[in-house]
C-alpha cells in the first residue's frame, strides 16, 4: 500500500475514477477485477493503494471503456441577469432565429462580446460597453432584415 500523501490532484483523480465507474455501470467486483488485472498496479484493488501516476493509468483505462470527462458545472459562472445583458442575449437569439448566428450558445455569445470589447463575460461589461454591443447587434439585425 503506497498511501501517498493527500494531494488535491490525487484526490481529484480518485473522485473522477469513482464517477467514471458509476457512469459506466461498473459494479464493485468488476471494478476491482479490472484494477487487479491492470499491468503495473501491483495487483491493487483500491484507488487508495495507487500512486498519482497509477491513478492516471486507471482513468485512461476507464476512458477506453467509454467514460467521457465533462467539465464540472458547479464551476460555471451564473448568467448575467441585468437588463442590458438580457437585451444582448435576446438580440443574439433573435439573430440565431434569423439564421445570422450559427451557434446560439452562451459561450458563442461570450466569444462575440470578447472580440468586440476585450471583456470575456457579460457580467464584467461596463454600461458603455454593453450599450455598444447592443447597438452593434441592432445594426446587424437591421442589415439582415432589410
Amino acid at each position: 500500500m503506497t498511501n501517498a500523501p493527500s494531494n488535491p490532484n490525487r484526490l481529484r483523480y480518485i473522485k473522477l475514477i469513482h464517477v467514471a465507474r458509476r457512469e459506466l455501470g461498473m459494479d464493485d467486483d468488476t471494478y476491482r477485477l479490472m484494477l487487479s488485472g491492470m499491468k503495473g498496479l501491483g495487483g491493487a484493488t483500491s484507488t487508495a493503494d495507487l500512486s498519482l501516476a497509477n491513478l492516471l493509468k486507471v482513468l485512461e483505462q476507464l476512458k477506453l471503456l467509454g467514460f467521457k470527462v465533462r467539465p464540472n458545472n458547479a464551476q460555471k459562472r451564473p448568467l448575467a441577469d441585468d437588463v442590458q445583458s438580457k437585451k444582448i442575449r435576446s438580440l443574439w437569439l433573435s439573430l440565431h432565429d434569423l439564421g445570422a448566428v450559427r451557434d446560439p450558445s452562451e459561450e458563442a455569445l461570450a466569444k462575440y462580446v470578447l472580440s468586440m470589447t476585450k471583456v470575456s463575460a457579460l457580467q464584467w461589461l461596463t454600461t458603455a460597453q454593453a450599450s455598444r454591443v447592443i447597438e452593434n447587434l441592432k445594426q446587424w439585425m437591421g442589415r439582415i432584415q432589410s
